[in-house]
C-alpha cells in the first residue's frame, strides 16, 4: 500500500503542475508577474478558510492551540512562497515551460540542509543519495544546447535559483508550522495551517500590488474566470503538500515532489506545444531514478 506521505505529494505535484499551466496562461494575458502571482492567492483563501472549518467541524476537536512559532513559520513560509513565486513567473518568459519549472528544483538540497538545522530533521544516507541523484537530473535539465556551461549563468538561471531557494524555505516553514500545532490529525493541520498562510499572503499581495502596480488588483479580478481556478487548483495542490509536510520531513516531500518537472514536460507537450531536447531527456530518466529511489528507501 502506498504511504500516505507519497500519495499527497503526488497528487499535490499534479495539481500544482496545472496551476502553473494556468498562471502561465495568464501571464501571456497581459497580467504582471504580481498579478499572475496574487491570482493564486485570492480565491485560494476563502476556500482553505472553508476547509479547515469543515474539518474542525467534521472531526470535533476544535481549532488547534496556534503559539508563537506557529506564526512565526507562517509568516516566514508564506513570504518566502511568494517571492519564489513571482520569480518563478518571471521565468516562464526566460525559458520554455518545462526546462522553466526545473530551475526551481534546487531547492532540494537547500530544504535537506535547512530541515537538519531549524527542524533537527536529518535526512538518511540512501535519501541524501537519492536527493543528490535529482539534483544531478536538474543540472542536466539546466544546461543549455551545445553545452556551453558559461551560458547557463543568465537571468533564467538567476531567476531559478532564487526561485529555487525561496520555495525550500517557504517548505520548512510550512512543514514547521504544522509540527507547532502538535501530532494530532495530519489533513486538520494542514488545512489550518494553509487557512493561515493564504489569508496572510492575500494580505501582502494586496498592499504590495496596491502601493508597486496601482491597476493590477482589477485587471486580476476581471480575469475572474481564470484566476478562480487558479486559485482551486493553487489551495487543492498546496493542501496535498501541507498534509505531506505534516506527515514526513519536508525534504524527503520535496524530492518526491519532483515528480511535478516529468509533469510538467507532458503539460509542455500537450498544452503549449513544445519540443524536449536529447539533454533534456537524459535528465528526466535521472530525475526518474531518483523518485524511485526515495520510493522505495524513504
Amino acid at each position: 500500500m502506498i504511504a500516505p506521505w507519497i500519495a499527497a505529494t503526488l497528487a499535490a505535484a499534479l495539481v500544482q503542475t496545472i496551476r502553473f499551466s494556468l498562471q502561465k496562461s495568464l501571464r501571456g494575458s497581459g497580467l504582471s508577474s504580481g498579478g499572475a502571482t496574487f491570482s493564486r492567492f485570492l480565491f485560494a483563501a476563502p476556500l482553505a478558510a472553508l476547509l479547515a472549518t469543515g474539518l474542525v467541524t467534521a472531526t470535533g476537536s476544535g481549532w488547534p492551540d496556534m503559539p508563537p512559532r506557529f506564526w512565526v513559520m507562517v509568516v516566514t513560509g508564506g513570504l518566502a512562497q511568494i517571492i519564489a513565486t513571482l520569480a518563478t513567473v518571471a521565468l516562464f518568459a526566460a525559458r520554455n515551460f518545462a526546462v522553466g519549472i526545473a530551475f526551481t528544483k534546487t531547492e532540494t538540497v537547500l530544504v535537506a540542509a535547512f530541515s537538519a538545522v531549524v527542524l533537527g530533521e536529518a535526512v538518511t544516507a540512501p535519501g541524501l543519495a537519492a536527493i543528490l541523484i535529482g539534483v544531478v537530473g536538474v543540472l542536466l535539465l539546466s544546461v543549455p544546447a551545445g553545452g556551453q556551461l558559461r551560458s547557463v549563468f543568465n537571468r533564467a538561471s538567476a531567476l531559478g535559483l532564487v526561485a529555487g531557494a525561496f520555495f525550500g524555505i517557504s517548505a520548512i516553514g510550512y512543514r514547521g508550522a504544522t509540527l507547532a500545532l502538535g501530532d494530532g490529525n495530519a489533513a486538520l493541520r494542514a488545512a489550518v495551517t494553509l487557512a493561515a498562510v493564504t489569508a496572510f499572503q492575500t494580505i501582502a499581495m494586496l498592499i504590495w500590488l496596491r502601493l508597486r502596480e496601482p491597476g493590477e488588483i482589477s485587471r486580476v479580478v476581471s480575469r475572474w474566470r481564470m484566476t478562480a481556478l487558479v486559485g482551486i487548483t493553487g489551495m487543492l495542490g498546496s493542501f496535498g503538500w501541507f498534509v505531506a509536510f505534516a506527515l514526513q520531513n519536508a525534504a524527503y516531500v520535496r524530492a518526491l515532489g519532483q515528480v511535478e518537472l516529468l509533469f510538467s514536460i507532458l503539460g509542455g507537450w500537450l498544452i503549449f506545444r513544445e519540443t524536449t531536447r536529447p539533454r533534456e531527456w537524459l535528465g528526466m530518466a535521472v530525475l526518474a531514478v531518483s523518485i524511485l529511489m526515495l520510493v522505495l528507501v524513504v
